[in-house]
């Protein structure tokens, strides 16, 4: 007999989840990663110490090839690092990707073009599980489209929908895995402005409603004050987290938010701190 799927609690919560769990989801201590390049090695992070807390929503900034991908690679459990540890729920990050704990999305939303929405959303889910049947499979990726406001898609073919309904689907598929972390690479990288400004509320109210934990990779600065809680500013050569920024945006945030004076001073700061992070990255 198939295992039933455990259900997904997406009440609205009354506060932010970071406070209802301050709890270190994932850690890393002193991590380093090589890379060869041209046959010789490259250093690409050097002592990344982490503890984001069970619950939150945390983004990382910093100028390309400072090594936000690489960093994110190394929580997923797809690249190993040189030096320091990692834990996932007190797991290695494999291990916590085994058990399906960590969810991916990335800035390509690499749909199965002969596939539906639907399908699409089920299709890792069904592939991770053998004991989930399809249509359980079909039950928890429409529960998801559902969730990310693609009721009405169910049955189009990505050719069928716009960047910004695909990159849905994306998410849609990662969530039915019922990951605890939530990992995304410039996910909204190739939408357009309204598009991109759209999905984030999108992703928001599914952190809101889900208290999953998130990790967002972005170049966006009003993106990273917006969602996060908590934004890491990385600097290159070889990358390192120069420092971590709390958002103090009061809740909920809305558009309004973007004109709160405690936003636009944290936007100024970030932004200062990037213009000298590709100065340096210049004269280097």
């Amino acid at each position: 007999m198939n295992a039933m799927l455990p259900a997904i609690d997406t009440t609205q919560s009354t506060k932010p989840p970071i406070e209802a769990a301050k709890e270190a989801h994932i850690s890393a201590r002193n991590i380093a990663v090589d890379y060869r390049v041209n046959g010789r090695r490259q250093r690409v992070l050097q002592g990344i110490d982490l503890a984001i807390p069970k619950a939150s929503f945390v983004s990382f900034i910093g100028p390309s090839g400072c090594g936000k991908s690489t960093l994110l690679k190394v929580l997923a459990g797809l690249v190993a690092p040189n030096e320091g540890e990692v834990m996932v729920a007190g797991l290695s990050p494999r291990e916590a990707a085994r058990r399906r704990m960590i969810g991916l999305v990335f800035q390509d939303a690499t749909l199965l073009p002969w596939k539906s929405a639907l399908e699409n959303a089920a299709f890792l889910l069904q592939t991770a599980d053998k004991s989930v049947t399809r249509k359980q499979a079909a039950e928890r990726a429409g529960h998801m489209l559902r969730m990310v406001g693609l009721a009405d898609a169910e049955e189009k073919r990505p050719s069928q929908l716009s960047g910004g309904m695909r990159q849905r689907v994306a998410i849609a598929r990662a969530l039915a895995l019922d990951p605890e972390v939530l990992l995304m690479d410039e996910p909204f990288g190739a939408l357009d402005a309204i598009t991109r400004e759209e999905t984030s509320r999108s992703l928001l109210d599914i952190w809101q409603r889900t208290g999953k934990t998130v990790v967002l990779v972005t170049h966006s600065i009003d993106e990273a004050v917006f969602l996060s809680r908590e934004v890491h500013v990385m600097g290159t050569r070889p990358g390192r987290i120069i420092e971590t920024l709390p958002i103090a945006v009061s809740e909920p945030r809305t558009q309004e938010s973007f004109a709160e004076p405690a936003f636009t001073a944290a936007q100024a700061h970030l932004r200062g701190l990037l213009i000298q992070g590709h100065r340096a990255k210049g004269a280097g």
